[in-house]
């Protein structure tokens, strides 16, 4: 499988990365050109946002907080009870 993978290489079936991925692990430099071990076309898996095999980029998780009214909360909270 190793050989396969350097014949695609060789043959250019793969595009160079994109700036984004600087610094990811799935990065293989041969011939003076880095390639994505992972994906074809590095360029268009960074266009809807973040690359979903990118090694060194984490998504950004927000958490919300909501305020919950005390009395609707036990309203329910003995509605369930019944």
């Amino acid at each position: 499988m190793q050989n396969q993978a350097a014949t695609s290489y060789s043959e250019r079936n793969f595009q160079p990365v994109v700036e984004q991925c600087a610094g990811c692990e799935r990065i293989v430099e041969e011939s003076d050109s880095q390639y994505c071990q992972s994906y074809l076309q590095p360029e268009s898996k960074w266009r809807l946002g973040i690359c979903n095999f990118a090694t060194h980029a984490k998504p950004e998780i927000t958490v919300a907080t909501i305020r919950i009214n005390p009395l609707k909360a036990a309203k329910r909270a003995s509605a369930q009870k019944v």
